[in-house]
């Protein structure tokens, strides 16, 4: 992920609107994947990191290179995996097709078909590599697909590379978007191209976070995080956007359109928002980075496109799976995480079609919780719960310890436990984690959710959204 350059009149709020165009349900729901990136000296093992997916029923992910053991741990998994080659090798891999069958042969071919490659990304966001890597990009991306090709393997992998929004000379109005021009013809068009001819699509990193903190003045941050009910009408093609991530996407689809190639599809390869950062970094917070993947995934999995493009699903990758504690820079960027390296999450948002429909969210830990379905489209924030938060089980400790801290709730630490006694209201369903989060929660809020009421040994976990064990609502505040 690199640094934002940034256009000062990025999204300048429109002061009239002209005509509402509706995009909900006019493609098929898109798909959400996450990235690995391992830039950090506490992640667990690639095996773990395998199930913990698999737990949260996610099939697609991305690295930033062709890790052996992270690809063999991905074996027979049914997780798709789009790998990388680094921008260090583009000049090598530019410079002879020799180069890329040796890498082929090393970092793809031994892995599949067991783990199910889906694309590999040709550097990443090249455009803006200090170390001026963009003329071997094109040759780089067809010596590799010549590569796969020999190998048998070019009608199961996509070739590309991700580019970021500073690719643009011109983003805002969305309808006016524009490469820049000194890229067009040297890199642009020949990617386009080399795109169209492969049945391949452009990677595109989009980061709504960058725009909004560094425009707080002109950005809304409803708009930035899916809460615009109002929108922006574009004035170029009287199109009303309800969110900057949507107006992103078609600032690139008219960049690509000026050029004739409106036929090459759209994948958002990195997209995220911080849950904590400096305090010049306004808006990197837990609540609304909830709120920003929270309503983005149930934008992609309930369909429609973009507003240029109504027809065509969303696909995105989500940044980052685990906050990674080696990264540079500011604090954001150590913090963009679903997931803490413990695998504890950050915050709950759902992930999966399934979780959206049923309203619950599956913590590592099993755990089903609600999650905040409000008619405004959904927010996922602990804001929307009006910053409560409350107290559960964490069902990965043993019974005998659960067991312990349940009589210490109910006993010494005075938890209105009536409720789950039998007969009772919350008494089912009858089991011990259920009983525990009822009895731990009703601490945790007459102890007003003080610091280190939610703990009982690690037995219990704040979360987020109001948690619900079959019709028994628990309480959040006294």
């Amino acid at each position: 992920m690199a640094t934002p350059n940034f256009i000062p009149s990025l999204l300048l709020p429109l002061m009239f609107s002209l005509f509402y165009f509706p995009i909900a349900s006019l493609s098929d729901p898109g798909l959400v994947g996450i990235n690995y990136g391992r830039v950090a000296n506490d992640l667990p093992q690639p095996s773990q990191v395998v199930q913990l997916l698999k737990s949260q029923g996610v099939t697609r992910i991305k690295l930033y290179d062709t890790d052996q053991t992270a690809l063999s741990a991905l074996s027979g998994s049914g997780i798709s995996v789009t790998v990388a080659l680094p921008n260090e090798l583009l000049s090598s891999s530019a410079a002879a097709q020799s180069f890329t069958d040796t890498w082929v042969q090393s970092n793809i071919v031994p892995y599949t078909p067991a783990t199910i490659i889906e694309a590999i990304a040709v550097g990443n966001e090249v455009f803006v590599d200090p170390k001026n890597t963009t003329q071997f990009l094109v040759p780089a991306m067809k010596n590799v697909y010549s590569s796969l090709v020999k190998f048998n393997l070019d009608k199961s992998i996509k070739i590309s590379s991700p580019i970021a929004l500073s690719a643009l000379a011109v983003s805002y109005p969305s309808s006016a978007g524009s490469f820049k021009p000194e890229l067009i013809e040297p890199v642009i068009k020949p990617m386009l191209s080399f795109l169209k001819q492969t049945g391949s699509y452009l990677m595109v990193n989009a980061y709504p976070f960058f725009a909004y903190t560094g425009n707080t003045a002109e950005i809304s941050l409803d708009y930035a995080l899916f809460r615009d009910k109002q929108g922006v009408v574009d004035s170029g093609n009287g199109l009303r956007y309800y969110s900057l991530f949507d107006a992103q996407i078609d600032a690139v689809f008219a960049a690509m359109n000026a050029l004739q190639f409106d036929d090459v599809k759209m994948v958002i390869t990195e997209t995220g928002w911080p849950s904590k950062g400096d305090e010049n970094e306004a808006g990197a917070s837990g609540d609304n980075a909830a709120s920003y993947n929270g309503n983005l995934v149930r934008r992609v999995l309930t369909g429609g496109g973009s507003p240029l493009r109504p027809n065509e699903p969303l696909n995105v990758f989500l940044f980052a799976l685990f906050n990674e504690n080696q990264k540079p820079g500011p604090t954001s960027e150590r913090n963009y995480g679903l997931f803490y390296p413990n695998e504890e999450k950050v915050y709950n948002i759902p992930l999966t079609l399934e979780e959206l429909n049923t309203g619950q969210s599956t913590p590592v830990n099993g755990t089903k919780t609600q999650v905040p379905t409000p008619e405004n489209g959904g927010d996922f924030s602990p804001a929307a719960s009006g910053g409560r938060t409350w107290c559960v089980a964490n069902g990965k400790v043993t019974e005998e310890k659960l067991q312990e801290a349940l009589d210490y709730a109910c006993g010494e630490g005075g938890a209105d436990c009536r409720p789950i006694q039998e007969g009772a209201t919350c008494y089912n369903p009858d089991t011990l984690e259920a009983h525990a989060s009822y009895a731990f929660n009703s601490y945790y809020q007459m102890k007003a959710r003080g610091t280190g009421t939610c703990d009982f040994g690690g037995a219990a976990y704040v979360v987020t959204q109001p948690p619900k064990f079959g019709n028994c609502a628990f309480p959040t505040g006294y």
